[in-house]
């Protein structure tokens, strides 16, 4: 399953999301919460499986006895949690991811391939301008002629 859309959520007084309905059985067999390597204001949240591989990409061509790999290691295996849906279909956000992505009572569930993105809603308001001017920005220096 692919993850698209946008969805506006709130969280509950206890810091849970409820997962939006149509995503709930692909999550089912766990979650993976973390920071993104590009560290933008937001909570990644993936299957366990999924979280597998995008750790692999990015930790594949540094020599494994580089401290550069420590690093990203500890950056991305400290900085996520293993959790499950509730029976209501909800997630705890952990505190330090919370605190991460600035997370407040109102929240936008973005769909990103591979995962989904928690963020603020106020925070992805002003995030959105600059997403969509890179966007522009990269298909405008795309060499169609290459196709």
């Amino acid at each position: 399953m692919v993850f698209r859309g946008t969805f506006d959520h709130t969280l509950d007084a206890k810091n849970r999301l409820t997962v939006p309905a149509r995503y709930r059985s692909a999550l089912a067999e766990g979650v993976v919460m973390a920071m993104p390597v590009d560290l933008k204001p937001c909570v990644g949240i993936w299957r366990p499986g999924d979280y597998e591989r995008y750790t692999e990409r990015a930790l594949a061509e540094l020599p494994p006895l580089s401290p550069r790999l420590t690093e990203l290691e500890r950056f991305f295996y400290g900085s996520s949690r293993d959790t499950e849906l509730d029976a209501a279909g909800r997630i705890m956000v952990p505190v330090v991811l919370g605190e991460h992505a600035g997370l407040k009572k109102d929240v936008v569930v973005v769909g990103v391939g591979d995962r989904l993105e928690l963020w603020d809603k106020d925070r992805w308001s002003e995030h959105r301008p600059t997403l969509l001017g890179g966007v522009a920005e990269i298909t405008a220096n795309v060499d169609v002629s290459t196709r």
